[in-house]
């Protein structure tokens, strides 16, 4: 197995990127993966000596251009090919790394997904997701997070198939109960969109849907999945983000609260494409690009993309 970490993407790179391989690496005896490191192979070989770190213990693709995270993400995935973002699909289309990690331009991340590997036969719109500490010590899957702001009911539906596949494949989780989040829970509440949607999976054979759900269920163990459209999804991300940040802020420490911190989880898989593609937070620190790591063996050792292949079949 061979994961594909950007070490040009994200606030902090390289040095974050590459001390998160460091980490990774130091917790192999729990994977038999290969960690190949795309972006500058010249500045990879400086910052791992002086660590007095072996070369040998990774692989390498040397990809001397950077995506910016300001840059116009589908123009400079063209204009940009020895890019590390776009030499990292190239290296996933072709089967040289089974994962691709990146905690760079998210744009491009996601247009490098669509238009190099490609969404899975069937997927109308791919999403990403987060996880939701769950007051049980469980955690829930939360999607869409932000690559679609606007969605149709049909897609909404098909989000509760993507989220069921993760949350058992990855996360363990029989038979999961998925939730439409709203502002209430009676079938007539909420915008045009969310009653069609409503209407689409109240009789769902698809997945186990036990109806709508507000705001306050987020964390309890009333859904294990849920689903939403991409903007009201990234606004509770952020909510959630920020309070944490407060706590934290304060000197507070909760056992609970401190599951709100996202170095614990890393980044968060692509779901509908046909590859293993992982996007992290452009802070990511080096516990977070480890955790990424780990992530991306699990995803490819659950064998999640095949079975949602399935599904949509």
């Amino acid at each position: 197995m061979r994961i594909g970490l950007d070490i040009s993407g994200g606030d902090y790179a390289p040095e974050n990127c590459l001390e998160g391989a460091i980490l990774a690496l130091s917790h192999s005896e729990r994977h038999n993966a290969k960690i190949c490191l795309i972006g500058s192979k010249s500045t990879a070989d400086s910052f791992l000596k002086s660590k007095g770190v072996n070369l040998n213990h990774f692989e390498f693709i040397d990809a001397p251009e950077v995506i910016e995270m300001a840059e116009s993400p589908t123009k400079a995935f063209a204009q940009k090919p020895n890019s590390s973002i776009a030499m990292g699909f190239k290296a996933l289309k072709e089967g040289k790394i089974d994962a691709f990690i990146s905690a760079g331009n998210t744009g491009a991340m996601l247009v490098g997904a669509m238009f190099t590997v490609k969404a899975i036969p069937g997927v109308i719109r791919p999403c990403i997701t987060t996880l939701l500490p769950k007051e049980n010590g469980g955690v829930g899957l939360m999607l869409d997070v932000g690559t679609n702001a606007d969605c149709k009911p049909d897609v909404l539906y098909q989000f509760g198939i993507l989220g069921s596949v993760c949350a058992r494949a990855l996360y363990k989780i029989e038979n999961p109960k998925v939730g439409l989040l709203n502002i209430g829970e009676e079938p007539e509440k909420g915008n045009l969109v969310a009653q069609a949607a409503y209407n689409l999976m109240k009789d769902s054979k698809d997945f186990n849907f036990i109806g709508n759900i507000e705001g306050r269920d987020l964390f309890n163990d009333k859904a294990d999945v849920i689903v939403c459209e991409g903007f009201v999804g990234n606004v509770v991300l952020k909510a959630a983000e920020a309070f944490y940040t407060s706590i934290r802020k304060r000197n507070r420490s909760d056992a609970y609260f401190d599951r709100f911190n996202y170095e614990l989880y890393g980044g968060t898989p692509i779901l509908g494409v046909n590859g293993n593609v992982l996007i992290g937070h452009g802070i990511s620190s080096p516990l977070a690009f480890q955790n990424m790591v780990m992530l991306a063996i699990d995803l490819v050792n659950s064998k999640l993309n095949e079975k949602v292949a399935q599904v949509f079949q």
